[in-house]
């Protein structure tokens, strides 16, 4: 085992800034891989764990699940992965392996998958993080750490819903929100082919949803305009946050539409339309192994890109910063600086 100790950046306390934390290196299974960290990106997910906002976090606390870096380590076990190895990690870093879901290969749902983060026992805003083998992805060569670090957590979650609930040609499909995770669903549900809407509270977002790939731009709170695209959207993708205008979002749904949510937005609205339009509203969770693989690979085939600012990890209190106040155009990727030998 690794002997070196462990530099990272944790919370002591609920809501508090991170502060330098040394630690041992976690011990490693038998099919885990121990993993140098060269970058991870910043989620909001992370903040709001940061803040207990799921009632599971214990401090101190090492956040980051946008993981990219090289192998160091292997388990005993281990077949897939060699020392050298550039891999992605995402969110989740294990799975039991043995209920239902994880029988089926949906190990996204796994029934522990509240301890089966990677940010257990810590996470990636450090310089070495511990994960089975099956949840470290090796990476295209051509795919640059920093992109790849964005697609493991923001990428996969609006992919899956799309590789689901998108998988017939030339669909209508609608984006609410232009950020973090609008901007990549913008650009991968271009790239399958479909018609894309952006609903978004920001009219200066419009000239870049429409670089990305967007063929449509509404002001969601211009209510003439998003009259006209009533009935419009198959699927209504949520990447958005906060609190949203969940009548006129779902008018713009066809009967038997769908809308998909990928983000925690407060929710509050009158059930008749949902109703009375057999209307679904699904959840989805960044998604299996498969979908994983297959996801990076389109991503790589067709040139999808984050915007990525780029801080080196001693500035991850400055980058939760801009994230909290909606700063970030429009994910920051945090890369640890080579120590030198």
């Amino acid at each position: 085992m690794s002997t070196a100790q462990i530099q990272g950046f944790a919370a002591r306390s609920i809501g508090q800034i991170l502060e330098p934390f040394i630690y041992k290196p976690p011990k490693l299974g038998d099919r885990e891989v121990r993993v140098a960290v060269t970058h991870c990106g910043v989620c909001h997910t992370d903040i709001q764990a940061i803040d207990d906002f799921y009632e599971l976090t214990t401090y101190p606390f090492v956040p980051g699940h946008e993981i990219v870096g090289c192998v160091s380590e292997v388990g005993n076990k281990v077949t897939s992965l060699k020392v050298g190895d550039r891999v992605g990690i995402g969110w989740q870093g294990r799975s039991c392996g043995k209920c239902e879901w994880c029988l089926k290969g949906e190990e996204q749902l796994c029934m522990e998958i509240a301890d089966m983060g990677v940010w257990t026992p810590y996470g990636g805003f450090s310089s070495s993080v511990v994960a089975d083998e099956c949840f470290a992805y090796p990476l295209p060569n051509g795919l640059s750490s920093e992109n790849a670090a964005v697609l493991m957590c923001a990428g996969i979650s609006v992919y899956t819903p799309l590789h689901r609930y998108a998988s017939q040609k030339s669909m209508e499909i609608g984006i609410a929100g232009c950020g973090g995770l609008g901007h990549l669903a913008i650009q991968f549900a271009h790239a399958l082919g479909h018609a894309v809407t952006v609903i978004s509270s920001t009219p200066e977002k419009r000239e870049q949803a429409l670089t990305f790939g967007a063929d449509d731009f509404v002001v969601s709170g211009d209510l003439t305009e998003v009259r006209k695209r009533y009935y419009k959207l198959d699927l209504l993708l949520v990447t958005a946050t906060g609190q949203l205008p969940w009548e006129r979002l779902q008018m713009t749904v066809k009967k038997e539409g769908r809308i998909a949510l990928v983000s925690f937005p407060s929710m509050s609205m009158n059930p008749l339309d949902l109703v009375s339009h057999n209307l679904s509203i699904t959840g989805s969770f960044i998604g299996n192994r498969a979908t994983m693989m297959e996801m990076l690979t389109f991503a790589y085939d067709h040139h999808i890109t984050p915007m990525v600012e780029i801080m080196p990890m001693a500035q991850i209190n400055e980058a939760i910063k801009r994230v909290r106040e909606n700063q970030a155009r429009y994910r920051i990727v945090l890369v640890n600086e080579p120590v030198d030998k």
